[in-house]
């Protein structure tokens, strides 16, 4: 029970940041770390939609579950 509480609050917590910039860390498996920086645009009941800036104006954009912030697989550092 106690599970569906964080996700609940990691949930609530990523709505509050929509529209601001983060500094995004995702495990690329077999030992890489994804370092980016971007958006998050939208919130879902499961997910959550976060758009990458790169150097060459190509939109691109990741989506993650709130049970990969909780496993620690994503980590975000809000701006």
């Amino acid at each position: 029970m106690e599970k569906y509480n964080k996700l609940a609050a990691i949930k609530q917590d990523i709505e509050s940041h929509v529209g601001e910039m983060v500094t995004l860390k995702a495990n690329g498996g077999r030992r890489k770390i994804l370092v980016n920086k971007g958006i998050i645009e939208k919130t879902y009941a499961s997910i959550f939609v976060i758009r990458l800036e790169s150097e060459n104006d190509t939109r691109r954009t990741v989506t993650y579950s709130y049970s990969d912030v909780l496993t620690k697989t994503v980590q975000l550092v809000y701006a």
